[in-house]
């Protein structure tokens, strides 16, 4: 193996310790892989690297996008031995993209505001992808993206040829609406799994007009719960007892007076 240790290594290097790491020398494992084998690792490091920006922690950051840059490196070195592209070719194709669609920065177009920068965007995207309805560009959001985060998007998509609620009450006539159909739907009339979906997405709806996202919003939700869910326990053990020896009427009990407790 041809490689200098050094205290200190730039791009160059990784890109040479992926080549080692998938030659005829190199790790068992790393040459074993295949595109569908590491998805759900790079999916996993985009995650963790989008938690390290939540926390703020910068040198969790550091670490997180270096997971999801080996990533990177690591599906093109895959193709490189194909002989189908390389880094360099990854890199070629983003670089004349954000020119492309930055028109008012390396060309002569004038733009005055952000809105018109993102107008910009989306038609030259649509150009670029050879998108002549409304409906490819819908179909082209990304089908492995978080449903509730797919939603927002192709609502966007659809709300800006028009295709929209007015106002926030409309929108929230059709969560009371389908929420009508759910309850009709477990009592037998109809697919609750489906009427649940409907339901969902109309709540999205929700989000776009209060300027929330909805991924987002859940995800406090969810941390919120742990949270409560925690005081249950805490105040369980403090009785000497574990959480099957408290009745529901107990636990709710206990899960309204922790939420108390955050107000206060």
């Amino acid at each position: 193996m041809n490689f200098e240790i050094k205290e200190r290594y730039t791009y160059e290097d990784l890109l040479r310790v992926m080549e080692i790491l998938r030659s005829e020398n190199g790790c068992m494992w790393d040459k074993e892989q295949t595109h569908q084998s590491i998805r759900e690792n790079f999916i996993e490091e985009v995650y963790e690297a989008a938690e390290a920006i939540d926390t703020g922690d910068a040198e969790l950051l550091k670490e997180e996008l270096g997971d999801v840059l080996f990533q990177v490196v690591f599906h093109a070195q895959i193709e490189r031995e194909k002989g189908v592209f390389d880094m360099d070719d990854v890199a070629d194709g983003i670089c004349k993209k954000m020119i492309y669609r930055h028109p008012h920065v390396f060309g002569s177009t004038t733009v005055s505001s952000t809105g018109e920068v993102l107008a910009n965007w989306d038609a030259l995207k649509s150009e670029e992808k050879h998108e002549s309805t409304v409906t490819e560009q819908l179909e082209r959001v990304a089908k492995t993206l978080p449903a509730l985060v797919r939603a927002q998007k192709i609502q966007k998509k659809a709300g800006k040829v028009g295709f929209d609620w007015e106002n926030v009450q409309d929108a929230l006539g059709k969560v009371h609406e389908e929420l009508e159909e759910v309850e009709r739907a477990v009592n037998g009339d109809g697919d609750p799994a489906e009427e649940l979906g409907d339901l969902l997405f109309a709540t999205v709806n929700i989000a776009r007009f209060i300027g929330a996202n909805s991924e987002q919003a859940l995800e406090r939700t969810c941390q919120k719960f742990i949270s409560r869910f925690a005081y249950i326990e805490r105040a369980a053990l403090a009785q000497g007892k574990t959480l099957d020896e408290l009745t529901l009427e107990q636990m709710d009990e206990l899960y309204h007076e922790g939420k108390a407790h955050e107000k206060s």
